[in-house]
């Protein structure tokens, strides 16, 4: 057969396109296995994608919090400061790559002159990332996106969000808890906000051992971005043995 000069398409570049609701359809149940198959690929594919694009050298912090709150709102501004401490202590700032909390974090680093990097999750309210981002990488799965937030990050900011930001926090406790991942600092940020929640820790899970008390040692709490980064800092010289 004669060459026609042209390269066959890759059969497998079909699978790297982001499609709707793929998530929702991995999740609906017992499927075809043909369909699982495919599923699995994908989301090989997917954490692949995410590993080549996050190839991340210097260290890291997360911050989780929710989109809704606008600039100029107390948490929106917090997260500004946070940003912006971070960048300058030489800490890559990562992010959900979204407005409110996420964009307040990714443009106090950008403003800093420090590295942003968000991390975007295809939702059927497109959720568009923010203008403040350095790297920007979009994902179908939500268990992707929490491994690619969790897995280059040396401390957490927990700022005040609904149960997505619950779920990362927990989520990442959990795994410290369980000896997944080392133990790093997760430090919460908009202090009334947590309040309730660490009444409902101490009066349910430790008072029915559930958790135990040693687990809130993971926690730490603070609205002062500086002593956010020193408790940061803190846990890295320990880590390394080197001072900042």
């Amino acid at each position: 057969m004669p060459d026609s000069g042209k390269s066959a398409p890759d059969p497998s570049l079909w699978l790297l396109r982001h499609t709707k609701d793929l998530e929702f359809k991995f999740l609906v149940g017992r499927r075809d296995r043909a369909e699982d198959l495919e599923s699995a690929v994908r989301i090989f594919l997917e954490f692949l994608r995410g590993f080549e694009s996050l190839d991340i050298d210097d260290p890291a912090v997360t911050v989780f919090g929710s989109a809704r709150f606008p600039e100029g709102h107390r948490y929106y501004e917090l997260a500004r400061s946070v940003g912006k401490r971070l960048a300058e202590e030489g800490l890559t700032v990562i992010t959900g790559g979204g407005p409110g909390i996420m964009e307040a974090a990714n443009r106090g680093a950008r403003e800093a002159g420090g590295r942003s990097i968000g991390v975007n999750i295809e939702l059927p309210m497109e959720q568009e990332p923010n203008p403040y981002l350095d790297q920007f990488v979009e994902f179908d799965h939500f268990f992707v996106r929490k491994v690619m937030l969790i897995k280059y990050s040396c401390a957490f900011i927990a700022m005040p969000g609904g149960f997505g930001t619950l779920d990362e926090v927990f989520e990442t406790a959990t795994l410290m808890q369980t000896g997944k991942i080392d133990h790093f600092p997760i430090i919460t940020m908009g202090g009334d906000f947590w309040k309730h929640l660490q009444n409902f820790v101490r009066s349910s899970l430790i008072a029915e051992g559930t958790v135990s008390e040693s687990d809130l040692d993971l926690f730490h709490s603070t609205d002062d971005p500086d002593e956010a980064v020193e408790i940061i800092r803190e846990h890295r010289e320990k880590q390394t043995g080197v001072r900042s």
